[in-house]
Order: structure tokens, then C-alpha cells, then sequence
């Protein structure tokens, strides 16, 4: 594997490099003004400009290369001029790697009452801190693109119709054909130079329109493109049958991204179908409320089973929270007690499971051995209810799928 990394130069795209195969599965790298990405790569959600509980450089310590914002959240009120009088996204957080915004498409089309036109999506958000207290905005392509240009982020989304997977091919055809239209829309909006416009293949569960949505969007030549409308209650099965139908007929030399995916399973599975960046909140929501990640499964600690236990989350992690010291009774302890030092403790164990998740994959796939690994990491993962892992002191559990 060539380990000389290619220099970001302006116009001249991501050099996405594919480095090693093992199945469908990709090892590769694409460089940012703001550094190189290695894949298959997570990315932790800083909505309105921060992972939530914990500081940026915490954030890149558990091995994280790229956050994510959303438009919609930093486009209400004043936040986009706030942002960009702080010198944008990267000087504010005080983060000097890649950050990615997405539209603000999903969080829009998830309002109740929103009004699609062509020109955009017009909605009321709630602008004070009554239900009642509420102003209109329009959302179009050239007004969420030129949020993003304003913004400074490495990676822009196309603004897009998310739709409701369960509505009629005749509706998803037509959204599709407007998505399209609202791309090339997008593609014709000015953005810094430094900053790349990825394209998003909607189409719900019809495979013929995923198809469709492919060929359409790549005929336009651009740095990469986005896989959207999974992962939104149609289930694990669903969805991959979706990624795997897509993935394969989108171009191999541009970054293949999975919009809003997902729990550690569904990452691995994903991946195995050739796709390279993901994003989800749920490794950063899921401490928040409780639930952590082991190379075992699934740990909630509200379980009286953690009342008195004197054990780490896991034996075998890195992080602050476990090579700290800091016991699950503790944790749980302060869970309860309600107090932010959880939701910080936490927050970093499942971004390191997460990015340890993404180092071993990298790994397995270089030394060509990812089908052993998915297999023994969805056995673990693949047990109903959530595991309640039980270490011995001095015990590290024999994690063939874990992080050497």
C-alpha cells in the first residue's frame, strides 16, 4: 500500500485512492484543504457545531478525521453570521480537520408543516422557546448552499427531498426528478474553493429508481456521492439491501458516502458493500442516555447489575473512561445523579468504540481478511437484548475483531 499521501491542491478534487480491496469492502483515502481521510471512516455528529459533552480535541483524540454540521440548525436566526464573523466552522470549533455539513434536507422534510414547491421548502421553526413563538423560512438549493459556502466546510451536501420510504413509487419517482433538479441547482451555486458539492441518491426502497437516481447523479461529475433516505425506520435488512444494490454501480474512484448509519452492525455490514464514510448520532446519544459499546455488545447501565460493579466498561479500550479507571457503578452513579461528567465519560467510550471499530476494519481489509472479521463481529453483535459484560480483574476478553 503506497503510504506517500497526495497534496490537497484547489480545483483538482478529493484524489480519492483506492488502496486495498478484500470482497467489496474498500481501504482508501481522500485529502481535504484540512488533511487526509483514511476509510472506511465514522464521522461524529457536531450538529450546531460541537459533539455534544466533550472539547474538539477530544473528539480527535479517539481518532475521528472528520465532524459533521448541519445547515438547517446553523442556518436559523443569526447562527450563520455568528459562524461566519468567527472565521467559519473550523476556526470556531477549534478544529483543524476535515468537517462535512450536510443540507439540512432530513431535518426539514421531518417537519409536519412544510410546503414543497419547486423553488425550495418553506416551514415555520420554532425561533423562541414557546411552540408558539415561531418565524417562516424557505429552504432552496441556492439558500442552503450558500449557508454551507458561509460556513466554510470541507464537504457540502445537495440540498434534497428526503422522503418518507413507505410513500408510493408513483411520489418517489417525481421527488426523484426533483431532486435532480435541485442538484444541478446546487452544482451552479458558488462555493469557496476548498470546498467539494457531493451529490445525494435518493429513491427510497425501489431498487429500479436507486438505479436511476445513480446514473443521474454521477452524470454530473462530482468529488462524491451520497447514498440518503436508509436508516429511517425501514430496518438493517432493508437498508442493505439498498446499499448493496447502489454502492457497486457508483463510480470506484470517488468517495461513496452513508448518510445516517448507524449502529455498529450496521457499519460493518455497509462497509462489506463497498461504502467508505458514515455518520450517525447515536455512538454521542446513546451515552447520553445510557447505553455504551463493547466489542461484546450493548451495555445499559441504568441495569441494577452495575449498582456495585467495581469494573471499567471494558477491560480492553483505551479510553479515557476505561483506561481511567472509572468504574460502571460509578458511571452509573453519576447517570443518575445527572451530571455532566457522564455524559462526557460516556460520550468518549463510544466515539473510541467507533473509531476503534473503523481502525480494525481498515486492518482487516488491508490484510484481506474482513469477511472472518464481520462474521465474528456480528455474532457478537447479532445477540437479542443488550449483553451485560462481566470482566474479571486482569481479564482482557479475547477480541479477534477488536484493536491490536
Amino acid at each position: 500500500m503506497n503510504s506517500s499521501s497526495p497534496q490537497w491542491t484547489p480545483g483538482n478534487g478529493l484524489h480519492y485512492q483506492l488502496l486495498a480491496t478484500s470482497g467489496r469492502a474498500r481501504r482508501g483515502r481522500f485529502v481535504t484543504a484540512h488533511g487526509t481521510v483514511q476509510t472506511p471512516a465514522f464521522m461524529p455528529v457536531g450538529t450546531q457545531g460541537t459533539v455534544k459533552c466533550v472539547l474538539p480535541d477530544q473528539v480527535a483524540a479517539t481518532g475521528a478525521q472528520v465532524v459533521l454540521a448541519n445547515t438547517y440548525h446553523l442556518g436559523i436566526l443569526d447562527r450563520t453570521q455568528i459562524v461566519e464573523r468567527l472565521g467559519g466552522l473550523h476556526s470556531m470549533m477549534r478544529w483543524n480537520q476535515t468537517v462535512l455539513t450536510d443540507s439540512g434536507g432530513f431535518q426539514v422534510f421531518s417537519l409536519p408543516d412544510r410546503k414543497i414547491t419547486e423553488e425550495g421548502v418553506s416551514f415555520q421553526f420554532r425561533s423562541g422557546r414557546k411552540d408558539t413563538e415561531t418565524t417562516p423560512m424557505t429552504l432552496s438549493p441556492e439558500t442552503a448552499m450558500d449557508i454551507q459556502r458561509r460556513l466554510g466546510a470541507d464537504i457540502v451536501m445537495a440540498f434534497d427531498e428526503c422522503v418518507d420510504y413507505r410513500m408510493p413509487p408513483k411520489y418517489m419517482a417525481e421527488s426523484l426528478d426533483r431532486t435532480l433538479r435541485w442538484l444541478k441547482r446546487c452544482k451552479a451555486a458558488p462555493i469557496q474553493p476548498h470546498q467539494h458539492l457531493f451529490g445525494i441518491i435518493q429513491g427510497g426502497m425501489e431498487l429500479e429508481l436507486r438505479s436511476r437516481a445513480v446514473r443521474q447523479v454521477t452524470s454530473l461529475d462530482l468529488p462524491g456521492y451520497a447514498i440518503g433516505g436508509v436508516s429511517v425506520g425501514e430496518g438493517h435488512e432493508a437498508m442493505i439491501r439498498i446499499v448493496r444494490h447502489t454502492a457497486p454501480q457508483m463510480p470506484e474512484n470517488q468517495v461513496r458516502y452513508l448518510m445516517g448509519v448507524g449502529l455498529p452492525e450496521d457499519l460493518v455490514g455497509a462497509v462489506e458493500c463497498g461504502m467508505d464514510i458514515f455518520d450517525c448520532i447515536i455512538p454521542t446519544r446513546y451515552a447520553r442516555e445510557g447505553t455504551v459499546f463493547t466489542w461484546d455488545g450493548k451495555m445499559r447501565l441504568q441495569d441494577k447489575t452495575f449498582r456495585k460493579d467495581r469494573y471499567p466498561i471494558d477491560t480492553s479500550c483505551q479510553c479515557v473512561a476505561c483506561s481511567g479507571g472509572y468504574s460502571r457503578a460509578y458511571l452509573r452513579h453519576l447517570l443518575f445523579a445527572d451530571e455532566p461528567l457522564y455524559g462526557t465519560l460516556a460520550t468518549l467510550h463510544n466515539l473510541h468504540f467507533y473509531l476503534d471499530t473503523m481502525q480494525a476494519i481498515r486492518k482487516a481489509i488491508v490484510f484481506g481478511n474482513f469477511e472472518r472479521f464481520r462474521q465474528d463481529f456480528v455474532r457478537r453483535h447479532s445477540r437479542p437484548g443488550f449483553r451485560q459484560v462481566v470482566y474479571h480483574a486482569g481479564h482482557r476478553s479475547g477480541h479477534r475483531c477488536g484493536p491490536r
